[in-house]
């Protein structure tokens, strides 16, 4: 197949064909963010465009960080990073664009030729861990860093999708169910939802690094609960790796976060071992043959061509030669132009008219239903059941009792720990819908009463930085990349689950977070209906299932 084929897919209906003033020349890809296209600058530099979801982009929370983090990113310098060259956090959607990199990402360049040498590796390393000095220079934690987000250029690698990931709040949901934050590439603190600091990253380029030597994850694959256990749970397998990497990558690796290799030690530690060759530039040759031939990049496309470069005014002259008209014919063309002007501008003015009469009517009946249904507030419609949700409509204990029942084999066959457990099934209650805002919480031991202000009560609060889930008593973890989960993968996440609050700003219809109430109850809260554009009349609309004294 041609390359340019590979690389570039062509616009389809629902792309837009200009966006922040960049002609859009094809599409690039598309991430758990939105969608990447291929756009040239007024002088002809090829860049890549990223246009953020509107699921994202109607968060006003997401915005503001979003320009932050743009800001900072702006100031990031360095020869291993795609530079990020404009943006507008505040356009509709928001964007931005960084120069373009003609390479392929090192996912590509792994399932095309398998894992790398040694020396590729460490020449990996070193340039990737310098693209972060650059970016931790100016505070900001990449907090996505993975194999598809290193781009391998003729002359080295490139990190992108630097400052906006924070942006995201390292959340993973968008509506469609992708990730932002990526399981397998996550440090224990990160899928535990603690502090994410430059450490963070250091865990996730030992990660990127194992994968590119191994040509797999080190963690292995699987439903993201298991990886993300096995990360926060388990110590990685180094005798898997080539053995002159297993000393920096075990460090890189560090469970504490404290003993982490810094970026710079990482940096230094590959130039001793690659000794002269580091000095004499060979680089460049390892990457020619890891990237491939070089891809020809599309044209700029060119602004469109109007259909009538010059506006018609009377009535063409007829060629030399034909019968011109008379001054009779002249006049009767000039009366009907007249009367059709006419015409038109009455026909506009009624059709005013009705608009104006429409709008009217629609306030007037809208008024009445106020009115009569005694406030403004609209209420939220029940959501359509999902099939795939464990919580997807009340049902009767002995109903739910079976699918209920967890019995899964997550982990079992890769290396994980099995979240099976042979204890008895506990009673489960399920509740659709039930509604969440800043004045009514949800107590998960009677969701349907009056809620009592107990520790355990689940409460939505947007008055501080963001909206976000609060309990004085009860636990969340948030379960990524999760549809449909089960009591046995909510016991095995809240295992380690410390946090007493979480933040709603990547959360979307499906998303899916496990709650352990202090009384023993597991809870599964399943987003149907979010809507926080306005802080004050914010609100959550989700399904609720418990499963009693599971813990």
């Amino acid at each position: 197949m041609d390359q340019v084929t590979d690389v570039f897919e062509p616009l389809q209906a629902d792309d837009p064909p200009v966006v922040g003033g960049y002609r859009l020349a094809a599409r690039l890809g598309a991430g758990g963010m939105g969608r990447v296209y291929l756009a040239h600058t007024q002088g002809g530099r090829p860049v890549a465009l990223k246009v953020v979801r509107p699921e994202l982009a109607d968060d006003p929370d997401f915005r503001r960080r979003f320009r932050r983090e743009i800001t900072a990113a702006r100031r990031v310098k360095g020869a291993y990073t795609a530079e990020l060259i404009d943006a507008d956090a505040d356009g509709t959607p928001p964007w931005l664009a960084t120069l373009y990199v003609p390479g392929p990402s090192l996912a590509e360049a792994v399932v095309r030729r398998g894992p790398l040498p040694v020396a590729a590796v460490l020449w990996l390393m070193a340039g990737v861990a310098e693209a972060l000095q650059a970016i931790h220079a100016e505070g900001i934690v990449h907090r996505d860093l993975k194999p598809s987000n290193v781009l391998l250029a003729a002359d080295g690698p490139r990190v992108i999708d630097f400052g906006i990931a924070l942006a995201a709040d390292g959340t993973s949901y968008t509506a469609t169910g992708g990730t932002i934050g990526t399981p397998s590439f996550m440090a224990p603190e990160q899928a535990a939802g603690a502090e994410v600091t430059a450490a963070t990253d250091v865990f996730a380029l030992g990660q990127t690094a194992a994968f590119a030597a191994l040509g797999r994850p080190l963690y292995g694959d699987g439903p993201a609960v298991n990886v993300l256990y096995r990360i926060v749970h388990s110590e990685p397998d180094l005798e898997l790796l080539p053995e002159p990497l297993r000393p920096l990558l075990a460090r890189c690796l560090a469970a504490d976060p404290a003993e982490r290799a810094t970026a710079a030690e990482v940096v230094e530690w590959c130039r001793q071992r690659l000794g002269a060759e580091a000095d004499g530039g060979g680089g460049p040759a390892v990457w020619r043959e890891i990237a491939g031939p070089a891809v020809a990049v599309p044209a700029p496309v060119p602004e469109p061509t109007p259909a009538y470069p010059q506006p018609l005014i009377g009535y063409p002259q007829p060629p030399t030669g034909w019968p011109q008209p008379t001054p009779e014919e002249r006049k009767a063309r000039r009366r009907r132009a007249a009367l059709i002007s006419v015409a038109g501008v009455a026909g506009g003015a009624l059709l005013v008219a009705l608009l104006a009469w429409s709008v009217m009517d629609a306030k007037g009946r809208a008024d009445g239903r106020e009115t009569a249904g005694g406030g403004s507030r609209p209420t939220a419609t029940a959501p359509s059941a999902r099939s795939s949700s464990s919580a997807s409509a009340p049902r009767s204990s002995s109903d739910s009792s079976s699918d209920a029942s967890g019995t899964s084999d997550s982990g079992a066959g890769d290396g994980g720990t099995s979240a099976s457990t042979s204890s008895p099934q506990p009673r489960t209650d399920a509740y659709a819908p039930l509604m969440l805002d800043a004045k009514n919480p949800i107590s998960i031991e009677d969701p349907l009463g009056k809620p009592r202000n107990s520790k355990g009560d689940i409460r939505f609060d947007c008055k501080v930085l963001g909206c976000e889930l609060k309990s004085d008593g009860s636990v969340f973890m948030q379960m990524y990349g999760a549809h449909g989960t089960t009591l046995d993968e909510c016991r095995l996440m809240l295992r380690s689950a410390k946090n007493h609050s979480w933040t709603l700003a990547g959360a979307a219809a499906g998303t899916e977070f496990c709650i352990k109430h202090p009384s023993g109850d597991i809870a599964l809260f399943v987003i149907q209906t979010k809507s926080t554009a306005m802080p004050e009349l914010a609100f959550l609309q989700g399904d609720l299932t418990v499963w009693r004294n599971a813990a």
